[in-house]
């Protein structure tokens, strides 16, 4: 045991030490990486872009593993092989076209926590035309209402712990929508809502049906609902040409991190991260079904069933953000033989410490990667990757094949290597925009394609991308965006306050906290008790504010815009 863990230790400290010698992507050219205008180009050469939608590109290979598992329930052990994910997803396209009349341009909602069944309504909402949307299992009444009167669902799918709050906020939007209830067959059919069970479980179905579905590549297929760079929640429209794009770019020889499924060999995920999130549908579910692995869902984080699924199911490729990379390096009860298996993780959705990379490397196999990866959901949603092999734990690698990136001060001037600005992304797996907003999708993509990411950000010599610090004012909570105005939205709901302003504040344990600063009208008092419960009310935990101050009055520039920069400086 003693030279085991020595061995290791000195393998961490070859990887330090070569950090720090800025050892390059060895396996990459920087030769006309960057162009006289300062604008970087991918290392990669160009995809070809595809012509399918997402459906067809995922069904295109099912023969070769039409048996394979393809979705497995970490709890209960249901799962559904590839054949059996292809057959239940198209009759539930047909009973979606004929049933409920959905046609092209009409939106299905998702809300349930990870299951198997989550593959099957995603992918025969889109075999039958629709596009998708995704709520949050915990979200608040408050906020499912919101997000049914933004999108316009004209049905919803949900789970025996989601169906009360859908139906109380279909209640009180006064949205008379169908139900299904997707649930295990020991559990008890929720009232007035359809069984998903007796959906799919049908001998006789008219498949021709699908023959009319319209399949334009350019047609909506996905509407998550993202902060974008500030604000509110706004529908991001994703059309199945940008998804497949984003599919076949991680898909490139020097960028892939998997072997695609043959009769001997198949990769095992562990979907923990939700799927609701477009990392989790995007990246971890669609695009490695695109190359048939076997995907173990989980509904929560729990360490108990994590670890044991981790090992049961010996997970081979393992996706993280930050508070589960930290688990595993720091917790005791994560040892060795959980991890023997995995030959790559990847991190996403938040910068991670190097310390925390370095704890896992300890307790896995010599030869594993260790991979950062960088987007949002306006990309569909990655823009860089770190190439297997890389021992740069520090950058989030470079542009994926058919991605230009550059680097922009205050004036929109391209800036030099090494330069810290503002970091702009132009490729094909950019959104087509925000649902019936078009002043915030100019906001975001210039008249000439570009996308602003609200991020700073450097790019080196080699084309390598390190991010600096955010630009834009989400508060990330363990992986989870909270928009500032979402909560001061919520705050300014309260009766006795007069203006509000939320900021996040660091936190040892979450990495940053929502704080509000609050102003009450003339005449009225309150305390942190009540306003914390008020708004603790109406979001979802990772969303409640640590802190409230008051304060007589906020800190506005001309305009009217809160000044968070100086609440910050002087006050958090």
């Amino acid at each position: 045991m003693y030279q085991k863990v020595m061995t290791r230790t000195n393998m961490v400290t070859k990887n330090i030490q070569k950090l720090l010698l800025v050892r390059k992507y060895s396996n990459l050219s920087s030769q006309h990486l960057w162009t006289k205008e300062n604008v970087v180009n991918s290392p990669y050469n160009d995809i070809q872009l595809p012509s399918l939608n997402v459906t067809d590109y995922i069904w295109q290979n099912l023969d070769k593993w039409a048996d394979k598992p393809a979705m497995i329930c970490g709890i209960t052990n249901r799962s559904y092989t590839y054949n059996e994910l292809y057959k239940y997803s198209r009759i539930l396209a047909v009973k979606l076209r004929t049933q409920w009349d959905i046609r092209e341009g009409d939106i299905t909602c998702i809300m349930m926590p990870n299951n198997p069944e989550y593959a099957i309504v995603t992918l025969g909402s889109l075999e039958a035309g629709a596009a998708v949307t995704t709520i949050n299992p915990l979200y608040t009444v408050h906020e499912v209402q919101r997000q049914l009167l933004l999108s316009n669902p004209k049905i919803v799918i949900g789970s025996p712990e989601t169906i009360g709050l859908i139906k109380e906020a279909c209640k009180n939007t006064r949205m008379n929508l169908p139900i299904i209830a997707a649930k295990n067959s020991n559990e008890s059919l929720p009232p007035e809502t359809i069984s998903f069970l007796e959906l799919i479980d049908d001998r006789n179905v008219d498949f021709s049906v699908l023959n009319t579905v319209t399949k334009n590549i350019d047609d909506i297929a996905l509407v998550p609902y993202s902060s974008g760079t500030t604000g509110l929640p706004k529908g991001v429209e994703l059309v199945h040409r940008t998804l497949v794009t984003n599919f076949v770019q991680q898909d490139a020889e020097g960028i892939r991190h998997y072997q695609h499924t043959t009769d001997s060999h198949q990769e095992s995920l562990l979907a923990v991260l939700p799927l609701y999130h477009l990392y989790g549908l995007a990246v971890i579910l669609l695009q490695k079904l695109t190359v048939g692995a076997k995907i173990v869902t989980l509904p929560k984080f729990e360490r108990k069933t994590f670890l044991h699924a981790v090992k049961e199911h010996k997970t081979s490729l393992l996706h993280l953000v930050p508070p589960l990379a930290s688990f595993l390096g720091s917790h005791p009860s994560v040892e060795d033989e959980y991890l023997s298996h995995i030959h790559t993780y990847i991190s996403g959705a938040a910068p991670l410490p190097k310390q925390d990379i370095f704890r896992v490397l300890e307790k896995s196999k010599s030869n594993v990667d260790f991979l950062q990866i960088y987007g949002m959901t306006e990309l569909s949603p990655l823009a860089t990757t770190v190439p297997p092999g890389s021992k740069n734990y520090t950058s989030v690698g470079v542009a994926l094949p058919s991605t230009k990136l550059r680097i922009v001060d205050s004036d929109d001037q391209n800036m030099e290597p090494n330069a810290v600005g503002e970091l702009l992304i132009k490729g094909p797996q950019i959104m087509k925009g925000y649902r019936n907003n078009l002043e915030a999708t100019k906001a975001v993509i210039t008249d000439d394609g570009w996308f602003r990411s609200g991020d700073l950000a450097s790019i080196d010599y080699d084309g390598v991308v390190t991010i600096r610090d955010r630009i834009k004012e989400l508060i990330k909570v363990k992986g989870f965006q909270v928009a500032p105005a979402e909560l001061e939205s919520v705050l300014k709901e309260h009766p006795d306050i007069l203006d509000a302003a939320v900021i996040g504040v660091p936190d040892a344990k979450l990495g940053e906290v929502p704080k509000a600063f609050v102003v009450v009208k003339d005449g009225c008092k309150q305390d942190s008790t009540n306003v914390k419960k008020f708004v603790e009310d109406r979001v979802a935990s990772y969303k409640r504010l640590s802190d409230v101050e008051f304060m007589k009055s906020l800190p506005r520039n001309p305009s009217g815009k809160i000044l968070r920069k100086v609440l910050r400086e002087n006050y958090s």
